[in-house]
């Protein structure tokens, strides 16, 4: 048995058991690798996302994770299972070319959906009207795929991913083409479906959607993963950034700022010290430097990306972005 361990920057102190580990996958196209070595744990009932711009090898990874292609190199396992054919009925999947047959009902292609993957036909369909009417579109249980709009369509697909009540469930690019009223439903069904216990993987080029669901990311450029682990430790990979106001502007209080301060204006921008906060407003205090105000705001997602990736990967994820709202 292949042993898979959890790289550092991962839930180390995390306890549950993992629903997806995969180590050292590779994938080459054509004598062009598209996956070089990604590293992924995700703990069982976590919303994880994997990260980056179009062609980065999302799609790849995800199809490999899921039996759909088999890597060229390395292991991955799915609820501890070396072959996730084994498994596919616990597993519901949208993937990120969409597909519907258009004469179809909304209720019957829901039905359709969870009957590839073992649900009796009739259940699903009944299922797909308590779904349908649950997520307000029960107006449209019994119109065809081509009456509905982009949005609804997408809406039952998402359902017949759902249908037959997976443990994982896996999203290629789901928020793509939404408006953002259907982006706003998508995010409070994941966080619904992660609520109840079922482990979510979802890849996407748009960062605040990992960042304001994710509690594991993996940021993926040209193929490789320089980074894998919680949104958390991403940010704190770039130090939170201090703003100070103060009334004076010379005094023995400054030799207490850090090395990197730099005066803008009325104001003190610094990089908070690794030993807090604490002692240099001590030395602020005593100096009678008159705090005027102070702030401390930590790295967002998108910084933490641009450091990680680098800047070449953060433009081309801007592109796509600006792609898709043109």
């Amino acid at each position: 048995m292949n042993d898979i361990s959890q790289p550092a920057d991962s839930h180390s102190k995390d306890l549950r058991p993992l629903a997806i580990e995969a180590r050292g996958l590779i994938k080459d196209f054509e004598g062009t690798r598209a996956v070089d070595g990604v590293d992924i744990s995700v703990p069982e009932g976590a919303i994880y996302g994997i990260l980056g711009p179009n062609g980065a090898g999302k799609t790849t990874t995800l199809r490999m994770l899921l039996g759909i292609i088999d890597p060229d190199a390395g292991v991955r396992k799915v609820f501890g299972h070396d072959d996730p054919h084994q498994i596919a009925k616990l597993i519901g999947y949208l993937p990120e070319e969409r597909g519907l047959y258009p004469a179809m009902k909304a209720h019957e292609a829901i039905g359709f959906m969870g009957a590839l993957r073992g649900l009796p036909l009739e259940e699903g369909k009944a299922r797909g009207r308590e779904l349908l009417e649950k997520h307000g579109l029960g107006h449209a249980a019994d119109r065809q795929i081509r009456q509905l709009s982009k949005g609804m369509a997408q809406t039952v697909q998402l359902l017949g991913t759902l249908v037959h009540q997976p443990k994982l469930v896996v999203l290629d690019e789901p928020f793509s083409g939404l408006d953002a009223i259907n982006q706003g439903k998508l995010e409070r069904m994941i966080r619904d479906l992660a609520e109840s216990g079922t482990t979510v993987i979802f890849s996407t080029h748009v960062i605040h959607h990992a960042e304001r669901l994710c509690e594991g990311v993996a940021i993926i450029a040209g193929g490789k993963v320089p980074y894998a682990g919680s949104v958390e430790a991403a940010r704190d990979r770039i130090p939170a950034q201090v703003r100070l106001e103060t009334r004076e502007r010379e005094g023995k209080w400054r030799d207490a700022l850090p090395a990197d301060v730099r005066h803008e204006g009325d104001f003190w921008n610094f990089s908070l010290p690794e030993s807090g906060i604490e002692t240099l407003l001590r030395a602020l205090i005593e100096g009678e430097a008159g705090i005027l105000s102070l702030s401390i705001e930590r790295a967002g997602l998108h910084d933490a990306f641009v450091h990680i990736a680098g800047e070449a990967a953060a433009r081309a994820l801007e592109a796509d972005n600006a792609a898709e709202t043109a």
